[in-house]
């Protein structure tokens, strides 16, 4: 017997008693490419807008991080004559434009009196920590890297610096510089370079998504967040995406130790005007602290 769900009339059921379905809707896998460099300040800028489309959309991708080589070293030929840069010194202006136009904040100074000499150091020891640790936890020295690098003005190409970024990871720091300074480390550099070549990146950020017939969207250069969510509608061919809900602030800032205001604005769409009190809504007193740097405000979580 059975109740018909649509008519209401319960009686005999029909001749299909049993059969296999299969619940499983078939997806489209798409890999994104995330082509920077540590040393890239308008990568930094993109911060707020990457964490988002990463947390809402990360179910449609594999992510990926490809290290670009931005700088092997200083020559007396140009490096970016389009921004005006020839030497170390000429960064430090072109630094604070970036960070005062996203509000990412960057001092800048330390590239007029101990100016990072290569970013290729900093990119072999995320490289080794890929392998040895994982994608996840390289990312996280990147990011640990960049705050240090941008925000806090210290050297990362200094290996004591590198050291410290990596323990306080609770990773060997000394152990996993020196292996990067080891043929392994630029081997694992060169073959991100060969990938970057390949993708066709000229320059950074690039953001790569291909599906897996090998079509896809190139974005380059830092984007609106609307950007990224229709490229990636492009790449699954599909008018309608399902994001998921942003993270409380409570495990986003527990997950990412230290956040700035704007990206804090960019994952919760919150004025910058109203964030003090939306942190206050969001978070208990004991479980975080407010500093102020370069007249942006950050929070970092207390808990250990």
């Amino acid at each position: 017997m059975i109740c018909d769900l649509e008519t209401g009339i319960c009686g005999v059921a029909g001749e299909e008693e049993m059969g296999l379905i299969d619940f499983n809707q078939p997806k489209k896998k798409v890999n994104l490419y995330y082509v920077t460099d540590p040393i890239c300040s308008h990568c930094w800028a993109i911060e707020p807008t990457l964490r988002r489309f990463v947390e809402q959309y990360g179910h449609y991708f594999d992510f990926h991080t490809v290290m670009g080589g931005l700088l092997e070293k200083w020559h007396d030929g140009p490096i970016d004559p389009a921004n005006g840069i020839y030497k170390p010194a000429d960064v430090a202006g072109h630094w604070r434009e970036v960070g005062e136009h996203s509000r990412m904040p960057i001092d800048g100074s330390l590239m007029i009196d101990n100016p990072v000499q290569s970013s290729y150091p900093a990119s072999r020891v995320f490289k080794v920590i890929q392998k040895n640790h994982g994608d996840a936890a390289a990312f996280d020295y990147l990011r640990r890297a960049r705050e240090e690098l941008f925000a806090f003005n210290q050297n990362i190409s200094d290996p004591a610096v590198m050291i410290e970024v990596v323990d306080k990871l609770g990773l060997d720091g000394e152990a996993i510089v020196n292996e990067a300074e080891q043929p392994i480390g630029q081997q694992l550099l060169n073959e991100d370079f060969v990938l970057t070549r390949n993708l066709g990146a000229r320059g950074f950020p690039t953001i790569i998504m291909m599906n897996e017939e090998n079509k896809g969207v190139k974005i380059v250069g830092g984007r609106p967040f609307e950007n990224y969510v229709d490229g990636l509608k492009q790449v699954l061919n599909i008018e309608e995406l399902q994001p998921k809900q942003q993270p409380s602030l409570s495990s986003l800032l527990e997950k990412e130790k230290l956040l700035f205001s704007k990206e804090i604005e960019v994952m919760y769409d919150v004025e910058q005007s109203d964030v003090h009190a939306f942190i206050e809504k969001e978070l208990s007193p004991e479980n975080y602290q407010a500093k102020e740097i370069l007249g942006e405000y950050y929070f970092t979580t207390t808990k250990q």
